[in-house]
């Protein structure tokens, strides 16, 4: 309830303002979020699971995150996150012909250190992004990627190493 609570006030806020307040607020319903990280507006964060969010690292409007207690999320240092970027942890087997969406099941994601995810990437459960990547707007990460890679498209694929 008082993630909602603080998730209302903080839609009330001007949305690329008061960061360290939003760190606070954050910080006050359960969230890891680091003192020096700037979290824009207008996003949200449902659910009661562990979310980490690294030093120096940017969250722009729309951010969404996804929790779950038995699958945390885990966004490094010095990353920047576009606007729009959902990360989902849960999901569902797939089921019989009456009930497609069978049994729920929810996995971790880890984002690491200095990775830029661009606008309107989702990042699916069970996923391990690698430190320094660059994951392409609209791309749907559905895998894990390796450190330093350039990831496109609907699922993302690794396209080229970085230096």
């Amino acid at each position: 309830m008082l993630r909602h609570l603080v998730n209302l006030l903080l839609a009330a806020l001007p949305p690329s303002r008061w960061f360290a307040l939003r760190a606070f607020l954050l910080r006050r319903c359960g969230v890891d979020a680091q003192r020096d990280t700037s979290v824009c507006g207008r996003g949200w964060i449902y659910g009661r699971g562990e979310l980490h969010i690294g030093h120096r690292t940017w969250l722009s409007p729309q951010v969404v995150f996804y929790t779950h207690p038995q699958a945390p999320i885990r966004i490094g240092d010095d990353c920047d996150i576009g606007p729009g970027a959902e990360f989902i942890t849960g999901s569902h087997e797939i089921g019989p012909a009456q009930r497609r969406a069978g049994t729920g099941r929810a996995a971790p994601i880890t984002v690491g250190r200095g990775t830029w995810i661009g606008a309107g990437v989702r990042v699916l459960g069970g996923v391990e992004i690698g430190e320094g990547c660059v994951v392409a707007a609209g791309a749907v990460v559905t895998e894990s990627l390796p450190p330093h890679s350039l990831a496109a498209g609907v699922p993302a694929t690794a396209r080229k190493a970085l230096p």
